[in-house]
């Protein structure tokens, strides 16, 4: 029978890392990666047959759980009517029309792939738009491996501790200005020195890939205004949490409270696939009708809006109703509080960081109030966590295999999977409290 030590041996001498994603190959939490062949609801099953409780949840689109029988079902049905045409289907604009229904500022939507794809088009677009080169980004914040982007991201980067990355020009970098998340007087200075050169901010909603650093209240908006005050344009990444935090993403938990702004662009991607490689840009008409056809921005992909995806994607956004997000909102309260009480009852000083139910953990007493931007999430304890990670892991529950991502519940973490995970966690949080730097 395949193990996953096997399988990992195999895969390396046919892939690169065996891996076809940084993070999955266990670097920062040690150990061998698990082959997952089968997952349902709350659980995934490895290739040894083993079965765990899943809080990564295909890093955030299965939302309703895995293998939902409904979204099983359509794409079925898609399938069966032809994978993929290369022309445009009545689907593809139906989807189009629910992301702008919930997300006001959208007025038209391009589909594409992968979120990658979303962020390049989206800092393409904004250039051609604004006639100028540069771009800002921020400390931490991912956006997809575009050789621009790279420049001190978080997620994969972060847990291999790399920079940036090798083959990416110092021209390119030179025409990313990267600045410290939720500080405002650092975006003044930029557009102070660079202003009528720069076309675009771009920012994560609320940051999710260096674990989940929230924006302080009101710097979205505040980011807004003063990128719009200088003409460039404000884009938001809202891969992982649009959809995902709420019926209209971030932006829509944001602006439901007072904060209100628009951005010219957005992003997504996860959910709107609902675990299909479905990704999108979206904006104001102005903006996006600059993109070909009817502009001088090219961009074209053989598999967007594939039929098969986007009927995955139409499905599981039909059934993300208030009462999913609630759901969704009380089981990540009630797992992050689990964990937080068993990591304090073990003197493991730690902060729970929120946004929405995205949640993650930064470790160190200095970190007890929190962590704001990607400076101080590099300076928490890092080395605690692969022993609760590889605690969890022996009880059955898989989590996110690096300090520096978010954690995701679904609509099938019910009592009984609640329950589970709390029978780990004081082990988990003993293995913690023990763990020694390297």
């Amino acid at each position: 029978m395949s193990t996953n030590e096997n399988l990992f041996e195999r895969a390396q001498a046919a892939i690169p890392g065996g891996v076809n994603s940084p993070v999955r190959a266990f670097r920062s939490v040690g150990g061998t990666p698990l082959f997952l062949v089968e997952a349902s609801g709350a659980y995934v099953t490895d290739t040894a047959g083993r079965r765990y409780v899943d809080l990564v949840a295909s890093w955030g689109p299965a939302i309703l759980g895995h293998a939902h029988p409904q979204v099983v079902k359509v794409v079925q049905d898609a399938a069966a009517r032809g994978l993929s045409f290369g022309a445009s289907t009545p689907a593809e604009t139906e989807l189009a029309e629910l992301i702008a229904e919930r997300v006001a500022p959208v007025e038209k939507v391009r589909l594409v792939s992968t979120g990658t794809e979303a962020t390049m088009t989206a800092i393409r677009l904004a250039r051609g738009f604004t006639g100028r080169e540069l771009l800002v980004k921020f400390a931490g914040h991912y956006h997809g491996h575009s050789d621009g982007l790279l420049a001190a991201a978080g997620s994969g980067l972060a847990t291999l501790a790399l920079p940036g990355s090798a083959g990416v020009t110092a021209a390119t970098a030179a025409q990313t200005l990267v600045l410290p998340y939720n500080d405002l007087d650092a975006v003044r200075a930029a557009f102070a020195e660079h202003g009528d050169n720069i076309a675009a901010v771009i920012t994560e909603a609320a940051a999710a890939n260096m674990g989940v650093v929230a924006p302080d209240p009101g710097f979205n908006a505040a980011l807004a205004d003063i990128v719009h005050s200088h003409g460039a344009l404000l884009i938001m990444d809202e891969v992982l949490t649009g959809f995902r935090v709420g019926s209209a993403g971030y932006w829509g938990l944001e602006n439901a409270h007072g904060q209100s702004y628009a951005p010219d662009l957005f992003t997504f991607g996860k959910v709107i696939g609902g675990g299909l490689p479905v990704a999108a840009l979206g904006g104001r008409a102005e903006v996006m009708d600059y993109l070909a056809p009817l502009g001088p921005v090219y961009q074209a992909g053989t598999l967007s809006g594939n039929p098969v995806a986007v009927a995955a994607g139409l499905e599981t956004l039909r059934l993300a109703d208030d009462a999913l997000y609630a759901r969704l909102n009380a089981s990540a309260l009630l797992i992050s509080e689990a964990v937080s009480a068993a990591l304090t009852a073990e003197g493991v000083a730690h902060h729970v960081q929120r946004a929405g139910n995205l949640f993650s953990f930064v470790f160190g007493e200095h970190l007890v109030s929190g962590a704001r931007s990607y400076a101080e999430v590099l300076t928490q304890e890092a080395y605690r966590y692969p022993a609760f990670f590889q605690s969890m892991l022996a009880s059955g529950i898989s989590l996110p295999p690096s300090v520096f991502e978010a954690w995701f519940v679904t609509a099938a973490h019910d009592d009984t999977v609640i329950a589970r995970i709390r029978e780990a966690l004081p082990d988990a949080a003993k293995a913690a409290a023990a763990a020694q730097p390297e």
